[in-house]
């Protein structure tokens, strides 16, 4: 969406939103960023496409790009890059937790369920969640 059509503004509201949700003491951005920003690999029905170490191969640049962060989650937009970023933090070793941009909105306003936590971190997966134990 940004790379390939509506370019830096959309990526500026995507900053935006990022920011709000996860504060800005926490942003951290990648280079290079914006309309500049490297491809993951996962697209276009690459994911699908069986060709898993060629997938791979071509979304380490984007590995390497999250990783020259020393960030602890990479925070994907799209159900594709979300799948290829988490596959390839696991090619890494695991070097980052990969969270949809959906979950965080629904986290942040305190909406997300217990079972819409699979990919967050040990850190967030209690975050906001009732326990009905704690209230007894």
């Amino acid at each position: 969406m940004v790379r390939k059509t509506f370019g830096d503004p959309v990526a500026e509201d995507l900053r935006y939103v990022v920011r709000a949700v996860v504060g800005e003491e926490n942003f951290v951005d990648m280079t290079p960023n914006r309309s500049n920003n490297f491809c993951c690999g996962g697209g276009g029905g690459f994911l699908q496409s069986g060709f898993t170490e060629q997938r791979r191969a071509y979304g380490q640049t984007k590995a390497n790009q999250i990783l020259a962060t020393k960030a602890p989650y990479c925070i994907t937009p799209c159900h594709n890059c979300h799948a290829q970023v988490h596959d390839m933090s696991e090619v890494n070793d695991h070097a980052w937790e990969t969270v949809h941009l959906w979950t965080l909105l629904n986290l942040s306003l305190g909406i997300l369920g217990p079972n819409e936590r699979t990919y967050l971190g040990e850190d967030l997966k209690d975050v906001d969640v009732f326990h009905p134990e704690s209230e007894m």
